[in-house]
């Protein structure tokens, strides 16, 4: 027995959609946006955020200890997806009062999410250093640096942690505030620098929202703005910490806020992507279940 998990918008904009196990959420279509009439995508990766892995009661609807189960639903379809890489976009985790606590949710979590297919990549939320400090969360999960470039498929991608407080001082040891996140002068420097050294169209990979001017906003997100727009080669900006679907066009550069999985305690209440992206600078999202579907043309 087999159930229909995918959106109405999906149905109508693809004139099909995925065939999914039910109660595991296993994608059993061969083939996905590839198969599609305009032809084969240079790289395809996939995309989650906001998990919040934590053992602890439901608190304003966010079900911390059904986040092992969501990743669940998501590895199975990102296997048939067979993606280069999956990306987290922040608070893989939630904070605890001890850090041996937080320890062992990043290290519960971190072995399911590593199990994914291709390369990973972990972008730090707010909650992902609460107690932990950015070189303990980044030492367990196997990862150099906060902020980091890396190329696959002729597109530049681009990490980015906005985990600091104003004076610079790196979050961690709970000093960490949800509405007070700043990129450092060095982190904007190194970000002008690396945009301008490709030759490649590139996309942005971060927690904080950079499209808006209120508490969930990196509080000098226009100074990155300006650095993308100057560089002219950005495509896209991805985000999470607000935790609904969202989108905005700003200077011809989409900002758009993945739906996160701690939302919900049903099983349907979940959200992921998989992301094409074509030679001519085209984007198309996938979403699954709760996660809205995007086609932005060149």
């Amino acid at each position: 027995m087999t159930k229909i998990v995918c959106n109405r918008r999906t149905f109508i904009h693809r004139g099909s959609c995925y065939l999914l196990a039910a109660g595991a959420g296993l994608a059993s279509a061969d083939t996905l946006l590839a198969a599609e009439s305009e032809g084969k995508p240079t790289v395809r990766f996939g995309m989650m955020t906001d998990m919040h892995h934590a053992d602890k009661k439901m608190r304003i609807n966010r079900y911390y200890r059904k986040a092992l189960d969501k990743l669940q639903a998501a590895a199975e379809a990102l296997k048939k997806a067979r993606p280069a890489f999956a990306v987290e976009l922040g608070d893989l985790i939630d904070g605890a009062p001890q850090v041996d606590v937080e320890f062992g949710y990043l290290k519960r979590i971190h072995k399911d999410f590593a199990r994914l297919p291709g390369d990973k990549h972990y972008v730090l939320g707010n909650h992902c250093v609460d107690t932990l400090t950015k070189e303990e969360f980044l030492g367990t999960v196997g990862q150099e640096k906060s902020y980091y470039s890396f190329d696959e498929g002729g597109v530049h991608f681009v990490v980015l942690d906005s985990c600091f407080l104003k004076d610079g001082t790196p979050y961690g040891r709970n000093n960490e505030r949800w509405n007070d996140a700043n990129f450092p002068k060095a982190e904007l420097g190194w970000l002008a620098k690396d945009l301008k050294q490709t030759k490649n169209k590139a996309i942005i990979f971060a927690h904080q929202r950079l499209d808006t001017e209120d508490g969930y906003s990196v509080n000098n997100a226009s100074a990155a703005r300006k650095v993308f727009e100057d560089a002219g080669n950005v495509l896209a900006v991805f985000q999470g910490h607000s935790h609904k679907n969202n989108h905005k066009l700003i200077n011809g550069i989409h900002y758009c806020v993945h739906r996160a999985m701690v939302e919900g305690g049903e099983e349907r209440d979940n959200g992921f992507s998989t992301l094409d992206v074509f030679a001519d600078g085209t984007i198309k999202l996938m979403g699954f279940y709760d996660q809205k579907n995007y086609d932005w043309q060149a």
